[in-house]
């Protein structure tokens, strides 16, 4: 038992430098109302470090820009980032197909 808590304890030493590893300590200023219910939020959903959530988020917002360098990547050309919306070559009416969706549920 003692090896294995002793795994434990490395394994989790070394995933904690290596994801201190090229990160930088930043200071914001965020309104008090909305720090508040994200801490909130992340304590329901069991998040322990902050500092993830808010690389996640930040990932997230970035994800366009991963995306379309991977595409620049594997394409060699800039993709377009708006998308032009387009009319349906078929009418179609969305609030008839969700109530259609709905009514079989039932």
């Amino acid at each position: 038992m003692a090896v294995l808590d002793l795994y434990t304890s490395i394994s989790i030493y070394f995933y904690k430098a290596i994801w201190l590893v090229d990160r930088v300590k930043t200071t914001i200023v965020i309104d008090r109302e909305l720090w508040s219910r994200f801490k909130a939020r992340l304590l329901e959903e069991g998040v322990e470090e902050v500092s993830r959530a808010i690389e996640e988020v930040i990932r997230e917002e970035l994800s366009e820009d991963y995306i379309a360098d991977a595409i620049r990547e594997l394409l060699g050309v800039i993709p377009p980032i708006e998308v032009k919306p387009i009319k349906p070559l078929v009418e179609t009416n969305a609030g008839r197909v969700v109530r259609e969706l709905r009514n079989e549920r039932t």
